[in-house]
């Protein structure tokens, strides 16, 4: 479902012209991020469910840290952004062509990406390198950075606060981003006279707001305990949240609460009727 309804999205926003606005480029990354995390993470997982082979290669860990990290890293910085782009268009909507052309969204794109990339090699660098004298048993169903760092034989204290640091800043700094941004949209659309604008606007938040929380619920929970409150099993449980469930949920958000993707399927799907007779 994840796999089929991300593609879909992607290619939806690719083919449809009218959705060739930077909301929805921004979402096409969305999922895009979603998309990879699936196939990341599932696969290994139901091939070890499936056939009873848990093992993995040093190097197929280190992938999956690596995507992993990455995607982690640069989703919080597009969710931002899309929270931005709300923001100006709801409560500056004249300076809107200027503030979010073409040229700022694809910069914000490029921006996320490469903020992503540059904190996963950090971290992928460091799991692979430290040594690992324990058993190599990694309590998950993926290879989880946190939960490789328990198994090494020296000290990882620095390692973990370098960690928290991290989830710092890719997920409170863009949260409160979020927060401010749709506090004055909300306060914006609150003074809006018109019932039919109130609407749009409105759902179009909650859609949003509602992605937000998929995604910063469960990370917070996991990132941002301390380690003395935290438990293998408990960590487990919530990331199949934010590695499966929130993937697979994100597209039937956006399109059955979106009445532009909506009438962008069917324009496609009349396009593709039309080639194919």
């Amino acid at each position: 479902m994840a796999l089929i309804g991300n593609l879909c999205m992607v290619l939806l926003i690719l083919l449809d012209s009218q959705l060739h606005t930077p909301m929805y480029l921004l979402l096409s990354q969305l999922s895009l991020i979603d998309l990879i995390c699936i196939c990341t993470t599932v696969p290994k997982m139901a091939s070890g469910f499936l056939f009873g082979n848990k093992s993995i290669s040093f190097i197929g860990c280190g992938v999956q840290c690596f995507f992993f990290a990455m995607l982690a890293g640069c989703e919080g910085p597009i969710l931002m952004s899309m929270a931005y782009d709300r923001y100006v268009a709801i409560c500056f909507p004249l300076h809107y062509p200027i503030r979010m052309n073409r040229r700022v969204c694809v910069l914000m794109i490029l921006g996320s990406w490469v903020m992503g990339v540059v904190n996963s090699c950090a971290h992928t660098v460091y799991v692979l390198h430290i040594p690992y004298c324990r058993s190599r048993a990694i309590d998950h169903f993926y290879c989880d950075i946190p939960a490789m760092v328990t198994l090494a034989c020296e000290d990882t204290w620095i390692y973990e606060y370098t960690l928290f640091l991290s989830t710092v800043t890719f997920l409170l700094f863009p949260f409160i981003v979020i927060v401010g941004s749709y506090g004055k949209v909300l306060l914006a659309v609150y003074r809006m006279r018109t019932q039919e604008g109130r609407k749009k606007a409105y759902s179009t938040c909650s859609t949003h707001l509602t992605v937000v929380t998929l995604y910063y619920v469960p990370f917070v929970f996991t990132y941002l305990r301390p380690k003395s409150f935290r438990s293998p099993a408990e960590d487990k449980v919530v990331s199949v949240f934010y590695a499966i469930l929130t993937p697979m949920l994100n597209p039937v958000i956006y399109s059955l609460r979106n009445k532009e993707v909506l009438g962008a399927l069917a324009r496609v799907a009349v396009k593709f009727r039309s080639t194919t007779m």
